[in-house]
């Protein structure tokens, strides 16, 4: 992928490579941590701890009763995807007790990816409102679980209520592949809002 003339606020260091904080954002059980770590260039750090029955009435485990881990801080990964653009990934935690920490979290991100369990659209809700907030732009990823249905883009950015310039991809948050194509359609959406930008000039 060509991202020559990326604009990112900053410029690229001394050795020519733009760096890119890229948030990756999603209600409770998504898969961001999943996607942080397949993707990663580097062993992630992840700040899990062990669900417990203290948290059941707290962390909602419907569509993800096997979860016996939840984020409690954040995720952090990077990817270079060329030689010349390397992004810092960021995970939220999903869980509403700890969404104090998004703030935070988003500063100085140009980008970010929400992912959605299409079992559980309501969780990520939260997540775009606070896309949407904090005017950041983002991607939607569906991630792909093997009990998922199928439904069609339109209805799926209708049920989300987001607008029509937002993508909407589907992924397997497990495949690196998979997760970084995720990561080079949000770049490329960046590119595009970018260009859009500089026309209005």
């Amino acid at each position: 992928m060509d991202l020559k003339g990326f604009d990112q606020p900053g410029g690229p260091n001394a050795g020519g490579i733009r760096s890119v904080k890229v948030m990756i954002a999603g209600g409770f059980g998504t898969g961001k941590t999943t996607m942080v770590r397949s993707v990663s260039d580097i062993k992630p750090l992840t700040t899990e701890e062990t669900l417990t029955q203290a948290s059941a009435d707290v962390d909602h485990l419907i569509g993800v009763a096997d979860k016996t881990q939840t984020t409690v801080s954040l995720d952090f990964g990077k990817i270079s995807l060329n030689d010349s653009l390397m992004l810092y990934l960021f995970g939220t935690p999903g869980q509403e007790r700890f969404w104090f920490l998004w703030n935070g979290l988003f500063k100085g991100a140009l980008g970010a990816v929400v992912l959605v369990d299409t079992r559980r659209l309501a969780s990520s809700f939260r997540a775009i409102e606070e896309m949407e907030r904090q005017n950041v732009p983002f991607v939607v990823a569906l991630n792909v679980f093997p009990d998922s249905k199928h439904y069609p883009v339109e209805e799926i950015r209708d049920a989300l209520d987001i607008s029509p310039h937002i993508p909407v991809v589907a992924c397997d948050a497990r495949e690196r592949t998979s997760s970084r194509d995720v990561l080079v359609a949000l770049i490329r959406h960046l590119k595009e809002r970018s260009a859009v930008a500089l026309e209005s000039r």
